[in-house]
């Protein structure tokens, strides 16, 4: 097995801060009874093993998709957790054009398995 790609480990990162930033905005929205950081926390844990996934594929379209639901995923959990901690919205539409980007990565996600598994090194 060939070392893992910059793109993969930088991915693998992200998936790491993702799930730490989960568990301390959980651990905050419990004790705070903030809805809109549990559902920040949520997807953050929810998308931290599915970007671990797609850096241990490694292929460029697995890659991408992790590209692209990392960029959704900063908007929309980004978005709920300035409202919550800041008072208000990152930017107007934030949070939907971050939910419309975590659609199109995992459609990417889709068609990472049907390309296959073609390593990006």
């Amino acid at each position: 097995m060939s070392n893992p790609t910059l793109a993969s480990r930088l991915l693998l990162v992200a998936a790491g801060l993702c799930g730490a930033l989960g568990v301390a905005a959980a651990a905050r929205a419990s004790h705070a009874g903030d809805d809109n950081l549990g559902i920040a926390a949520n997807f953050l844990l929810l998308h931290a093993p599915v970007l671990i996934g797609l850096s241990l594929m490694a292929t460029r379209m697995a890659i991408a998709a992790g590209g692209v639901l990392l960029v959704g995923l900063l908007l929309f959990a980004g978005d709920l957790a300035a409202r919550s901690l800041l008072g208000g919205a990152l930017f107007p539409l934030a949070a939907p054009l971050g939910g419309g980007g975590l659609i199109v990565g995992w459609l990417l996600v889709v068609l990472a398995g049907v390309v296959g598994w073609r390593r990006a090194d």
